[in-house]
């Protein structure tokens, strides 16, 4: 399959614009990643700098209460499962093979509301601290988010990616994600 830049940069760009409509996301919060697409920089690649995509999943139990997170390696944080996106495959895609290769959950599957609504669930773009042993600079990474189920049950995390993946609170996103954890609250998708 050819990988046609042009058109990710685009689908990228209806992406944002969507989302600000549907969540009344703040004017600028994505200025760099709008920059980046005004510029036809290669956003898909992960050696472009200052940013590209990635794709994460907040995995979430049917009742809306528990979310899985895991401890980054690299960053030393807790965190919902993600990672860079890989040509050419969708963004959904991404995100939920992202969420097998670092918490080994079983039967995840897409929430409806994105195949309902056609957008991610938050677009989030973040600073990474540089990683001189990889040849990184400081960069950032313009993260597509979605929604993805499982049932509550015993994770296998990949050790060599992540410390731990453990089920916790969906209340937890108040410090990791809240722009994701309010417009999940506002489509009725978590519960306190």
């Amino acid at each position: 399959m050819t990988f046609d830049a042009s058109a990710f940069r685009s689908r990228v760009r209806t992406l944002l614009e969507e989302c600000a409509r549907a969540f009344d996301d703040a004017e600028g919060r994505h200025a760099v990643l709008r920059r980046q697409i005004d510029n036809g920089d290669d956003i898909h690649s992960r050696s472009t700098f200052p940013g590209h995509v990635t794709a994460s999943a907040f995995i979430l139990d049917g009742a809306g209460k528990r979310i899985v997170l895991i401890h980054h390696r690299s960053l030393g944080r807790w965190l919902q499962p993600g990672g860079h996106y890989e040509a050419p495959e969708a963004l959904e895609d991404a995100a939920l093979r992202e969420a097998f290769e670092e918490t080994g959950a079983e039967g995840l599957a897409l929430d409806p509301w994105h195949r309902l609504s056609g957008l991610p669930i938050d677009i989030d773009s973040h600073l990474i601290p540089a990683r001189p042993q990889k040849g990184e600079p400081e960069h950032w990474h313009h993260d597509i988010r979605y929604i993805v189920r499982a049932e509550e049950g015993s994770l296998r995390p990949d050790l060599g990616e992540v410390h731990s993946a453990e089920w916790r609170a969906v209340t937890e996103l108040e410090g990791i994600a809240p722009e994701a954890l309010r417009n999940m609250r506002r489509l009725g998708l978590v519960r306190p």
